[in-house]
């Protein structure tokens, strides 16, 4: 059992994809990062850079619980764990992490500034959402670029660095972008959202209607559970 301390935002839809797509069994704990919930102290022992999502693998290595923060952290271990989604073969292998660090290090903060710039900041400052918006488009043109030479990001194989970036390039109207004018990507994101995983992934994730109906058990379950403590100095934090 896996239980997840997230939020339905890019990063955390990330996870709620690969744990879908992986099968394995894991429930759901909302942290309301509008209500300020990610500073709690109980969080902050998993996710130190109070970012969500953050996770406690309750059977991890040695059979013992993991906490684990991190979007690309978690992605790279989930996928060791199960042994999918990230090639065996070591040049296969640093292809997809190449571009999951592309993600990591310029499609999610160069976004999310376009995010913030073009829709949130309470003062409009021109050079900022010049520069996020373009630097958006920038990113956009990276990316359909890659998948006019390959099928999927990572290759000839949908992986982790699918699963990483697409959240983050699902409304390019608010980061400034003209979807239609990266056809190779738009088709390309349709035919992850299209995926049975990524469907349940959406629907199942905090404050989704089937969310809110869960219980609190079954596979893909949704609750607002205790938060997590630690147990001693060197055991893993258990919710």
């Amino acid at each position: 059992m896996i239980d997840l301390y997230t939020w339905p935002t890019p990063n955390g839809h990330k996870i709620h994809i690969m744990l879908e797509e992986t099968g394995l069994e894991y429930k759901v704990h909302a942290i309301d990062i509008g209500a300020g919930e990610q500073f709690k102290p109980d969080f902050l022992a998993i996710s130190p850079n109070n970012k969500i999502p953050a996770m406690i693998d309750q059977d991890g290595p040695g059979g013992k619980p993991f906490a684990l923060a991190e979007s690309g952290a978690m992605l790279f271990y989930l996928a060791s764990k199960t042994g999918r989604f990230l090639p065996k073969g070591l040049r296969e292998r640093w292809v997809v992490m190449q571009w999951v660090m592309t993600q990591m290090g310029h499609v999610g903060p160069m976004l999310g500034q376009a995010h913030h710039f073009l829709q949130y900041a309470p003062e409009k400052i021109e050079y900022a959402m010049n520069r996020y918006r373009n630097e958006a488009k920038r990113l956009y043109g990276v990316v359909d670029k890659r998948l006019q030479e390959s099928e999927w990001l990572g290759g000839n194989e949908y992986s982790i660095a699918d699963m990483a970036t697409m959240p983050w390039m699902r409304a390019p109207e608010r980061q400034g972008v003209d979807i239609e004018q990266f056809p190779v990507l738009k088709r390309w994101r349709e035919r992850i959202a299209a995926r049975p995983a990524v469907q349940r992934a959406k629907a199942r994730s905090p404050g989704s209607p089937a969310a809110a109906r869960a219980s609190g058990s079954p596979r893909g379950s949704s609750s607002r559970a205790p938060a997590p403590t630690w147990r001693s100095r060197d055991a893993a934090p258990r919710p």
